[in-house]
């Protein structure tokens, strides 16, 4: 146990930490080819104006392709659009798929910036390799994102919480039947422009906590960032819904007793005291860049953070008592979101506070917008 204030870093944020070459020069690995039909003027104002999640794409996409024994080559960013893939092509049938989730800042003065791409680059190749699949040369990655980024700028919204979403993804593109590890993949990058997560903002969400079901186990993919996961979260995810939940959260498939992440963030308590209690990583839970740095930045500020197991009858009685005072869940698209209840089979409860979760809120933001000090060197710029 330590007090909380001092922290060995993990690899993940180790390799974070990597100095990196500047946008405009590892954007040139990628030869941006021209595109006959860009969105319509009034096609690309409905999009900036509506900030839908996912609802609109920007003009184009980074794309790449490996195949066994040649490596990573065809390093282009093409229209976005359909792909041509066989029905035979082994992520369709055995599942072999990562991704990651990214934004890009237009701050005050026209510039544009990104957040802890390294951490995203490491953290996609971590999932590579469990997943049994190439590594992609973290100056590929961020270049893939510079270049696509350069390239539809205009996508970059202007609105303060807004940004151009960005993901990358690696998927088996062999087209085979059998067991086996494929000698094809194909790493894309699509952008969207987006408004905040959660149409209400920072309003506090629902938790049920589901205690039938399971993110992942011991020993499997719940540290990867892989589709998978997601797709054995959406049955649970529904349920809550129709019980008048907006999310919820996992237990430990081991003891069904400890809490673990929601189906796509990670979550922290914050007690009476003044400290804050987060899930440790057990190789179950995805090691997210947003909860790492809230950590960074609540121990930097002399705010004990504990990363430990959280049983939840104990949370639940801590709530009761007055002895919790806040939760909040984080990932990069919702950044910080406070949790005004939770609830299970055994407990329905409130969570009043939220001034923890808004100053958290705030500094993070304030950071990706240029709008904060950013002492941690998180922001890349890209234009």
């Amino acid at each position: 146990m330590t007090d909380g204030l001092t922290h060995n870093m993990t690899a993940l944020e180790a390799a974070g930490e990597r100095a990196l070459p500047a946008a405009e020069d590892v954007a040139k690995r990628f030869k941006v080819l021209p595109h006959p039909a860009p969105a319509s003027d009034e096609a690309w104002a409905k999009a900036m104006e509506e900030l839908d999640f996912g609802a609109a794409y920007s003009d184009h996409m980074a794309r790449a392709v490996w195949t066994k024994g040649e490596g990573w080559h065809s390093k282009q960013i093409v229209p976005f659009g359909p792909l041509t893939l066989s029905p035979a092509a082994a992520v369709l049938h055995y599942g072999q798929e990562i991704f990651e989730g990214m934004k890009a800042y237009r701050h005050d003065d026209g510039s544009i910036w990104t957040f802890r791409p390294a951490y995203n680059a490491a953290r996609f190749n971590a999932s590579a390799k469990r997943m049994c699949m190439p590594q992609l040369e973290v100056e590929d990655f961020v270049g893939a994102i510079a270049a696509l980024v350069k390239e539809d700028a205009k996508w970059v919204p202007t609105p303060f919480g807004s940004s151009l979403y960005l993901r990358p993804v690696m998927f088996a593109s062999e087209a085979f039947l059998g067991v086996h590890a494929a000698s094809e993949y194909t790493f894309l990058t699509i952008a969207t422009p987006v408004g905040l997560y959660f149409k209400d903002g920072l309003s506090p969400v629902s938790i049920w906590v589901a205690d039938d079901y399971h993110r992942a186990g011991p020993g499997g993919t719940g540290a990867a960032k892989t589709g998978g996961n997601y797709a054995g979260a959406l049955l649970p995810q529904e349920k809550a819904a129709e019980a008048g939940f907006d999310q919820v959260c996992f237990l430990d498939a081991r003891e069904n007793q400890y809490l673990e992440e929601l189906g796509g963030m990670n979550v922290f308590v914050v007690r009476s005291d003044g400290s804050v209690v987060t899930p440790a990583l057990t190789g179950t839970i995805l090691e997210g860049s947003t909860r790492s740095a809230i950590i960074r930045l609540l121990r930097d500020r002399g705010t004990p953070v504990f990363e430990e197991r959280i049983r939840l009858a104990d949370l639940a009685d801590d709530i009761k008592r007055g002895e919790v005072t806040e939760m909040f869940a984080c990932g990069t698209a919702a950044v910080v979101t406070p949790i005004g209840r939770l609830a299970s089979t055994d407990f329905d409860l409130e969570i009043p506070g939220t001034a923890v979760t808004l100053s958290v809120y705030n500094q993070l933001v304030g950071i990706q917008n240029g709008e904060e000090p950013d002492p941690y060197n998180w922001l890349y710029r890209i234009a």
